[in-house]
């Protein structure tokens, strides 16, 4: 029986250069798109903690890329809506207003050239109607006008 040399080295004696993998990032193994190394320096200059453990900006940076990603994928969405294949602040802005958690989440945030989210209030709204209502009873029959 012929066993298989041990993983990493290149004969039994276990002597030699180990195989060196080729570098990956902390990001790549992770999975993500966003920097795990810009996360964790951002974590470190801004003195949150005196230790940051080597698994808070993985699990802070997937967190981030989950936010971007749902507010991007509403974005489209309110742009798709409305003809447009580029999304500017005011999507942004709608996809923030339209989705009750995301709103809760950033809904005090100004967002640059986002406009202001349409709100008209119940009582105007009561209100409209009944004019509404009044004009289509002033309407004129239908018919040959009297003389």
């Amino acid at each position: 029986m012929s066993s298989a040399p041990p993983a990493g080295k290149g004969g039994k004696s276990g002597r030699g250069k180990a195989k060196t993998s080729k570098a990956m990032s902390r990001s790549t193994r992770a999975g993500l798109q966003f920097s795990v190394s810009r996360v964790g320096r951002y974590l470190k200059k801004g003195r949150y903690a005196a230790r940051i453990g080597s698994g808070a900006p993985v699990y802070l940076a997937a967190v981030l890329e989950y936010l971007v990603a749902e507010v991007l994928e509403l974005a489209g969405n309110a742009a798709k809506s409305s003809k447009r294949t580029r999304i500017n602040p005011r999507h942004i802005l709608l996809a923030i207003g339209r989705d009750a958690e995301l709103s809760r989440l950033l809904g005090k945030a100004t967002i640059a050239n986002g406009g202001k989210f349409p709100h008209v209030e119940d009582a105007l709204k009561k209100s409209i109607k009944k004019k509404g209502d009044e004009k289509r009873m002033m309407v004129p029959p239908s018919g040959p006008p009297a003389y």
